[in-house]
C-alpha cells in the first residue's frame, strides 16, 4: 500500500493529543438467534427497516448510530438472550407498539408495578413499551423526545 492511503475498512490510529480525547464509540450490539431467516423476517417487521445478510450466519440492521448485529448460533448452541433491554428510540412509538402486538412479542412482564407490553410513562419520565424476541431477547422502544439520559 502506497504512503497516504489507509486501508479499507481500517481506522487510522489517534494521534497522541487525540489519543487523550478518544472516547470509545458504541457502533454495534450482537443479539444471538436460532434461526437466520426468521429473525431477519422479525426484525425487518418490528424495526421498519431492511435487514443486510452477511457472511458467518449474521444480518446487519442499523439502527442510527449503532448496528444491530442478529447472529444465527443454531449450528453450535442454543442462543443465549441478551443480559438486559435493547433500548430503541422512535419517533411513532403507536406505530411501533402496532408492529409488536402483530408479531405477537409483547412483554408479560410488569416494569415498576406497570405492565412492560403496554405504553406507559415509566417513573423516570420516558414514554415506552417493552417487548421481547423469539429468542428471549428484552427489548425497549421509547418515545424520541422523552429519552432519560441520567444527566439532568
Amino acid at each position: 500500500m502506497s504512503a497516504g492511503k489507509k486501508a479499507t475498512g481500517v481506522l487510522p490510529m489517534p494521534s497522541r493529543n487525540e489519543s487523550r480525547k478518544d472516547v470509545p464509540r458504541f457502533f454495534r450490539l450482537n443479539v444471538e438467534v436460532g434461526d437466520l431467516d426468521q429473525a431477519e423476517a422479525f426484525y425487518k417487521k418490528l424495526l421498519g427497516v431492511q435487514g443486510r445478510k452477511q457472511a458467518g450466519h449474521r444480518c446487519y440492521f442499523e439502527c442510527g448510530p449503532v448496528t444491530l448485529q442478529v447472529l444465527d448460533v443454531s449450528s453450535i448452541r442454543q442462543p443465549y438472550p441478551a443480559a438486559k433491554a435493547l433500548y430503541f428510540t422512535v419517533k411513532n412509538l403507536e406505530a411501533a407498539i402496532d408492529r409488536a402486538k402483530a408479531l405477537g412479542c409483547l412483554s408479560r412482564e410488569d416494569v415498576h408495578d406497570a405492565p412492560g407490553g403496554g405504553i406507559v410513562v415509566r417513573p423516570w419520565g420516558e414514554r415506552s413499551f417493552y417487548a421481547e424476541d423469539p429468542w428471549g431477547n428484552p427489548l425497549c422502544f421509547v418515545e424520541e423526545g422523552t429519552v432519560y439520559t441520567g444527566s439532568d
